[in-house]
């Protein structure tokens, strides 16, 4: 959702700032579509650092003794996107 919403803002931001030609008593228009495009920039830059640390694979490794035959057992899972352990 942030990635889009990044984007929507960019959108927004440059249709007030370069298509829109029209006053308002007290505003900019044009300082308002910067500040949404640069807003929208940081949002898309933060959704996509996040995204990338979701997908991050983790892997564990757990050892143990079994206890009848006495041997060392591994058993190794990863996690995938956040998911269950598999």
């Amino acid at each position: 959702m942030s990635i889009g919403g990044g984007i929507a803002l960019i959108v927004i931001g440059a249709i007030l700032a370069f298509a829109l030609d029209f006053q308002v008593a007290g505003i900019d228009i044009q300082l308002i579509g910067y500040i949404l495009i640069a807003a929208g920039i940081i949002v898309t830059i933060l959704g996509l650092v996040f995204a990338t640390r979701r997908r991050q694979v983790t892997s564990t490794s757990r050892s143990a003794v079994d206890p009848v035959s006495g041997e060392q057992v591994t058993r190794r899972s990863t996690r995938d996107d956040g998911g269950p352990i598999v």
